[in-house]
């Protein structure tokens, strides 16, 4: 409980720490203004749906290679969580863009690809709902989520293969990159800051999950000794078997 609340408040410290470096530290960007702020948490929520995704891919290959149902446990909880934060993304982007660009939206290839990432990621979801079977439900969805992943990495090259709405790699990018030492120091304190947030819910919710299924196999056993019960016939009485 004492380590909970302590990584809650130093959760929250961060988190204020990261928020207070965006707004006052970093500085105003030239063409942008104040406006430009709001990317330093709308890249780091795609930073942290990344890689729930590529957690949710690892688990995926790892259930299928050893069907262990804990795979499958940590694959669905990081889907949640990634979804989660990919709407995040999604939603500070257009904030950022119509005073930006004038456009809240676009189908460029950047966009569009991540629109197609968010809802295979939700179909994801979906599929694991239409399944009862424990084991066929795992096996089909984990099929499935190898499959999403193939998008991952499209959407992250999109602005590098094709000519988008979103300018070029900014941080981390190439010779062109360059930027104000302080722009990158804020954005890692912020990433941080996220991936601190995310990992404690994506554990939470992995507990919870290992919980469900546990309660689900209590459940099927349950049924079984009942139906086993019904099936046998019942004793004899002395005076039927006089």
């Amino acid at each position: 409980m004492k380590s909970r609340i302590a990584l809650a408040a130093f959760t929250a410290a961060l988190i204020i720490c990261a928020g207070y470096l965006a707004l006052y530290v970093a500085p105003v960007d030239i063409r942008q203004g104040q406006i430009y702020r709001i990317f330093y948490f709308h890249i780091s929520a795609w930073v942290s749906t990344f890689t729930a995704f590529t957690i949710v891919f690892v688990s995926n290959v790892a259930y299928l290679a050893t069907r262990r149902q804990r795979w499958d446990s940590l694959g669905v909880s990081a889907a949640e969580v990634g979804i989660a934060c990919c709407s995040i993304g999604l939603i500070t982007g257009p904030l950022w863009g119509k005073p930006v660009w004038g456009i809240w939206w676009t189908w460029d290839a950047r966009l569009t690809t991540t629109f197609i990432m968010w809802l295979m990621y939700i179909s994801y979801l979906m599929l694991r709902g239409l399944l009862e079977d424990p084991r066929h439900r795992a096996s089909l969805s984990a099929v499935f989520g190898i499959f999403a992943f193939l998008d991952v990495p499209l959407v992250y090259m999109s602005n590098r293969l094709f000519r988008t709405q979103h300018p070029g790699p900014v941080f981390f990018g190439g010779p062109d990159s360059s930027v104000d030492p302080r722009m990158t120091h804020v954005l890692l304190v912020c990433m941080i800051a996220v991936l601190v947030i995310m990992i404690p819910v994506l554990v939470d919710r992995y507990r919870v999950e290992c919980m469900r299924n546990e309660v689900e196999e209590l459940r099927q056993e349950i049924e079984l000794r009942s139906l086993d019960a019904q099936s046998r016939p019942a004793p004899r009485t002395v005076k039927e078997a006089l």
